[in-house]
């Protein structure tokens, strides 16, 4: 059927399908347009039909919500990097930029407050060549987070082994 054609009621009265159309939406009904002269064919989805579609709906809106609680959880653990023993050993070579022997502890900052690092330095030779062992600790945790061992030159720090043989703490 084309947009034109017309609809007839019990009277005989032609009107077109717009006409029908407006006059059923706006229900102004006149004397010479009654609504109860036509006859209006209802269509409605079956329960099966609102059923499928509901599980379809659900079935995309809850693939996408594990989608965003996924990638919330990605971005959350790239928020906040774990500590690195590496920011523990520029805290203990950037503050006097000299080594002493023995162990030394602290914080890792404000940043991270519940880390700390222990570090044992000790002078590997004559030549200012030192060892550095840096462990980091969570409070709480028994593991350590993270550790590691460096060697230092620094010919201004003064250990056991730089001093004379004689000097008491000589080895």
């Amino acid at each position: 059927m084309s947009a034109q054609s017309t609809v007839h009621g019990p009277q005989s009265t032609a009107v077109s399908r717009f006409t029908f159309h407006v006059l059923r939406f706006t229900h102004h009904a006149s004397p010479r347009f009654p609504l109860s002269a036509f006859r209006f064919s209802v269509t409605a989805f079956t329960l099966l039909e609102v059923m499928i579609a509901s599980g379809i709906f659900f079935l995309a809106v809850f693939s996408i919500l594990a989608l965003v609680s996924n990638s919330l959880r990605n971005a959350n653990t790239l928020r906040r990097p774990e500590v690195d023993a590496g920011m523990a050993a520029a805290l203990i070579i950037g503050q006097t930029n000299t080594l002493t022997e023995g162990s030394l502890g602290g914080d890792v900052g404000d940043w991270y407050p519940d880390y700390s690092w222990d570090s044992q330095s000790s002078e590997v030779d004559t030549n200012g060549l030192w060892q550095v062992d840096i462990v980091v600790n969570r409070r709480g945790h028994q593991k350590p987070v993270d550790a590691i061992s460096i060697w230092v030159y620094s010919p201004d720090s003064k250990g056991s082994m730089s001093q004379p043989l004689g000097a008491p703490g000589r080895r």
